[in-house]
């Protein structure tokens, strides 16, 4: 059983280090320990001025840049201006069951922002990537299903948790197919993932719609509780741990909702080789990017 904590992180000096969604959270705070740690960190956010307040309080190099997932123009916008060199991406930011709505391309928010986006930015950055892909996932994964006949919700009643349970099981079929392309093209860089467990940021947006269900919904998530602080420790564990390709790093304890970040299993959906392959294939013709050629 590992004991690693925010001091286990080494040094990080001389390294640059992207996080998704870092203005608030466990993308917050994963990006607070590694500037502390001597890091290049740019927080990529959607909000300049809330990712530029949520620098204030970080100690160390750190730089504010505008990346909205639900916007593809902005995810290329943000690959074009980004560093030639950076050693950890970590995929952090998503959405959680917010009322159905669809990004600037037209794609349910949850997929877009979680799926679509993240595997937009890799793609863009790869060649410049010199160590390794962190993937944000969630136990959440286990409830998800591909359904590749209507990957945007157009023809299904829209169900906010089995959209976010599938866009949570693209994130680890994304991290098992790009470490298989990684490994194919004889590149050093690793993809793996990670989940934060229940933090006190996994808390899902109130729709208002069933207002004592969700009542009695938050007063369990609150029995199981761990800070911020806590969820980010298996992102960090991820970004800076010496773990195979395809790692999935979760909490150790109580069914993965709490305790120091170990390495933990995915459901059977999540280990298929072939609806990866295929995820990956809808995904590049839906967003028009591909995987690059490698140095």
């Amino acid at each position: 059983m590992t004991t690693f904590t925010s001091s286990s992180v080494p040094d990080q000096s001389g390294r640059t280090i992207v996080v998704t969604g870092a203005n608030s959270g466990i993308g917050r705070a994963a990006a607070r320990v590694l500037a502390s740690r001597g890091a290049h960190v740019i927080l990529a956010v959607r909000s300049v001025e809330k990712g530029q307040s949520a620098a204030s309080t970080m100690a160390g190099d750190v730089e504010v840049r505008r990346l909205d997932l639900a916007d593809l123009d902005s995810v290329r916008e943000f690959a074009q201006a980004a560093p030639e060199s950076i050693d950890v991406l970590i995929n952090n930011a998503g959405v959680m069951v917010p009322p159905f709505s669809r990004t600037a391309q037209g794609f349910e928010l949850q997929m877009g922002t979680n799926h679509f986006g993240h595997f937009a930015l890799t793609n863009l950055l790869l060649d410049r990537i010199r160590d390794r892909v962190v993937t944000v996932s969630s136990v959440g994964h286990r409830m998800g299903r591909i359904d590749f006949d209507d990957l945007e919700w157009t023809r299904r009643r829209y169900r906010p948790m089995a959209a976010y349970g599938q866009s949570k099981l693209a994130n680890l079929l994304f991290t098992a197919e790009l470490q298989r392309r990684l490994s194919a093209a004889g590149s050093p860089v690793i993809a793996v993932a990670a989940h934060p467990g229940v933090s006190s940021t996994n808390l899902m947006r109130s729709s208002g719609a069933h207002p004592r269900g969700e009542r009695l919904r938050s007063a369990a998530f609150r029995m199981l509780l761990q800070s911020e602080d806590a969820g980010a420790l298996p992102s960090l564990y991820a970004a800076v741990s010496d773990i195979p390709g395809n790692s999935y790093a979760g909490p150790g304890r109580l069914m993965e909702s709490r305790g120091a970040p170990v390495l933990v299993g995915r459901s059977r959906r999540a280990r298929d080789p072939e609806v990866a392959r295929r995820l990956w294939v809808a995904s590049e013709q839906l967003t028009g990017v591909r995987f690059p050629s490698l140095p």
